[in-house]
C-alpha cells in the first residue's frame, strides 16, 4: 500500500486528487511531500502516512530537547551517515527515529550498536525536518545558543587556580564574563565536545555573517558549530581571560594556555589569537596529559625503524634530529624518546615553545623570545646545569644549530627538530645554515622523517587487488632495493581503501605515524665530508636498504594498517 493509498483510505484524498498529484509530480518534478502540502495535507498526515505504509510507529521530535546522555548511544558520525538518532530510553528499551527504516545498512549499524550498549532497540519513522533538527543537538548549539546548550560539567575554573600566572585582564573584567552564563556554557561546551570527538585543534573564527567553529580530527578539518556573530566578541574575551591575555589587545597576536578538567581527566588547551579581517581568530591546540606521552611502538614506527631509533638513544653522546612539516608528529615523538630515556640516574634537560606535556623527571624550560630567553641562549645555560640529555624544542638558526653540535661534541645525547622534507634534507640544511660539514659529521648519529597518516578502521575497509598498475607501481618503487632487502617485503594480493563500517561512518579513525629513518655510519660520515648533498646521501643510504617514508606506508598499507590512497599523497 503506497502513501497515496493510505491517505485515500483515510479520506484525505479523493481519487480525482491522487491522480491529479501523480500528474503534478511528472510534470514539475517535484517531491511527493511537497505536491501533497500544495494539496492541505500536512507534514503530520504525511508521516503517518508513510509510517503505515512502512507499518513502522512514527514519532515527532520537533522541539524536543533530547540529552546528551541518550545522544551518546549513537556517535555522531554514525547519526549522520545512517541517519538515525537516538530519541530516549524508556523501560530498558534504546527509542530511535529514523528517516529510512528500509535502509538496510543502517539497520546492520544499529543491530551492531545495539549489542555494544547492551540494550535492544525501538524503531520510529521521524521527518527528514526532524533529523536535521535533532543533528543540531550534538553539536551542542542551534540557532540562538543560549537556548541551545547542554548542562555541563566543565571545571575550568578551579583547574585555572593551579597556574601561577597573574591575569593580565583588567580588574572587573574577569568576574563579568564567568558570570555571563551563557558565554562560559558556550566556551565549555566547545572544549568538551572537541576532547570527547578526539580533536586536536579548535579553530574558532568570524566570518561576514556568522562564527564558524571548526575540530581538526585525524588531521582534517571540520565545521562543528556555528554560531551568531553577536557572541564572538564576548567568546574571544572568555578564552582570553582563561589564557591570561590581554583583553583590550586586538590589532596583534597573542599566545596563551589554560588547562581544564573535562570527563574528570586534566586536558590543556595552547592558545593561540590572530587579527583576522572581521575580527580575531582563536586556535586552540588541544593537550591531552593522560595520552600525551606515547612510547615509540604507539606511534606506530616500524620494528626495523623502532630497533634504529633504540640504538640512537642508547649511545652516550651524539645529535638525532627529526624532520617533518607542522602536524606530522615530530613533538610526540621527542616526547617519547625522552620517555625512553627518562630515568633516575640522568639529568635531563628541555628547551621548548611551549611546554606541551609536563614529564616528571625532565627539568623543562619555556623559551621567551619576547624577552631575550631563546632556544640559543637557552642552550648556552642549559650546559652550565650539568646535563646529560638536552631536548631542544626547534633548530631554527645558524646559532642555535652550532651550539646544539658544540653540546654533543662536548659528549650530551641532544635531541631536537628540524623543519626539511625528508630525513636526507636534514645535512643539506644544516650546511645551508652554515654548519660546516667537519663539525656535522661526527655528531649527527640518527636522522628522520615523518608524517601522520589515517588508520583504517578494524572492521571497515574496501578490498583492492594488486594488479594492473597498481602491481606495476609497486614493483618499480622496490626495483633499487639490495636483493636481500627486497626479499624480506611481502607484497599481499589486495590492499584497502576506506569504507563505511557499522562503528566507522568514515572508514578510518586516529592517525599512525610513516617514517624513514637514517644510522648515521662511517660511510655516511665520509659522504658528509665529501659530497653532502640529498641525492648522494640518498644512493648510499639506498645501497644499505634505506626505505623511504612512502615505501613505510605502502608496508602499513600492506598490513591494512591504512588505507591504499594515503600511499599515493606521499
Amino acid at each position: 500500500m503506497s502513501i497515496l493509498d493510505v491517505l485515500l483510505a483515510k479520506n484525505l484524498l479523493t481519487k480525482k486528487e491522487a491522480a491529479s498529484v501523480s500528474e503534478e509530480m511528472r510534470l514539475s518534478g517535484e517531491t511527493l511531500e511537497q505536491v501533497l502540502a500544495k494539496h492541505g495535507i500536512s507534514d503530520a498526515q504525511i508521516l503517518e502516512a508513510h509510517g503505515e505504509e512502512l507499518g513502522v510507529p512514527t514519532r515527532s521530535i520537533k522541539d524536543q530537547a533530547i540529552p546528551f546522555e541518550i545522544l551518546k548511544y549513537i556517535p555522531e558520525e554514525s547519526a549522520m551517515h545512517y541517519r538515525l538518532v537516538p530519541v530516549a530510553v524508556k523501560s530498558g528499551v534504546l527509542e530511535v527515529g529514523m528517516v529510512d527504516p528500509d535502509d538496510i545498512e543502517a539497520r546492520d549499524a544499529l543491530n551492531f550498536i545495539s549489542s555494544r550498549v547492551n540494550m535492544p532497540f525501538k524503531i520510529f519513522l521521524i521527518s527528514e525536518e526532524d533529523f536535521q533538527q535533532a543533528v543540531t543537538l550534538y553539536k551542542g548549539l542551534s540557532g540562538e545558543v543560549t537556548k541551545a546548550l547542554s548542562e555541563l560539567e566543565t571545571d575550568i575554573a578551579s583547574v585555572g587556580e593551579e597556574e601561577e600566572a597573574p591575569t593580565t585582564a583588567k580588574p572587573g573584567s574577569e568576574t563579568r564574563i564567568i558570570e555571563d552564563a551563557p558565554v562560559t556554557k558556550i566556551v565549555a561546551t566547545i572544549l568538551r565536545y572537541a576532547v570527547e570527538g578526539s580533536a586536536s585543534d579548535i579553530h574558532i573564527e568570524r566570518m561576514a555573517d556568522k562564527v564558524r567553529v571548526r575540530f581538526r580530527v585525524d588531521g582534517d578539518l571540520h565545521t562543528s558549530l556555528v554560531l551568531p556573530i553577536k557572541v564572538h566578541d564576548a567568546v574571544v574575551a572568555r578564552i582570553k581571560i582563561l589564557s591570561n591575555m590581554k583583553l583590550d589587545e586586538k590589532r596583534k597576536p597573542q599566545d596563551g594556555r589554560f588547562p581544564a578538567r573535562i570527563e574528570g581527566k586534566k586536558v590543556d588547551f595552547r592558545v593561540s589569537t590572530f587579527p583576522a579581517y572581521y575580527g580575531e581568530k582563536v586556535v586552540m591546540r588541544i593537550l591531552d596529559q593522560e595520552q600525551g606521552i606515547r612510547t615509540l611502538e604507539d606511534i606506530g614506527f616500524s620494528p626495523k625503524n623502532i630497533e634504529a631509533l633504540k640504538r640512537a638513544l642508547g649511545k652516550p653522546y651524539g645529535l638525532i634530529l627529526i624532520s617533518g612539516p607542522t602536524g606530522s608528529g615530530k613533538s610526540t615523538t621527542l616526547y617519547a624518546m625522552m620517555n625512553a630515556l627518562n630515568s633516575e640516574d640522568r639529568n635531563m634537560l628541555s628547551l621548548e615553545d611551549p611546554v606541551e606535556y609536563r614529564m616528571e623527571g625532565v627539568n623543562q624550560s619555556q623559551v621567551r623570545p619576547e624577552i631575550g630567553y631563546t632556544f640559543a641562549s637557552g642552550l648556552r645555560t642549559t650546559l652550565r646545569q650539568d646535563p646529560d640529555i638536552i631536548m631542544v624544542g626547534e633548530i631554527r638558526d645558524k646559532e642555535t644549530a652550532q651550539l646544539a653540535i658544540q653540546a654533543a661534541l662536548t659528549g650530551h645525547l641532544v635531541l631536537s627538530t628540524i623543519h626539511t622534507n625528508t630525513a636526507m634534507g636534514v645535512v643539506p640544511r644544516l650546511v645551508d645554515m652554515g654548519v660546516d660539514p667537519y663539525l656535522i659529521a661526527p655528531t649527527l648519529i640518527l636522522t628522520m622523517a615523518q608524517r601522520l597518516v589515517p588508520k583504517l578502521c578494524p572492521d571497515g575497509g574496501r578490498e583492492v587487488p594488486v594488479e594492473g598498475a597498481i602491481e606495476m607501481m609497486i614493483q618499480k618503487q622496490f626495483s633499487d632495493l639490495p636483493a636481500d632487502v627486497k626479499s624480506t617485503i611481502e607484497i599481499p594480493k589486495s590492499v584497502f581503501e576506506a569504507a563505511p563500517s557499522a562503528t566507522c561512518p568514515n572508514g578510518v579513525r586516529g592517525r599512525v605515524a610513516v617514517a624513514e629513518v637514517v644510522e648515521i655510519d662511517k660511510d655516511f660520515e665520509r659522504a658528509v665530508l665529501t659530497n653532502p648533498t640529498e641525492d648522494n646521501l640518498f644512493k648510499l643510504a639506498r645501497g644499505k636498504g634505506f626505505l623511504t617514508m612512502r615505501e613505510d606506508a605502502m608496508q602499513k598499507a600492506f598490513r591494512r594498517e591504512i588505507p591504499w590512497s594515503e600511499v599515493n599523497r606521499l
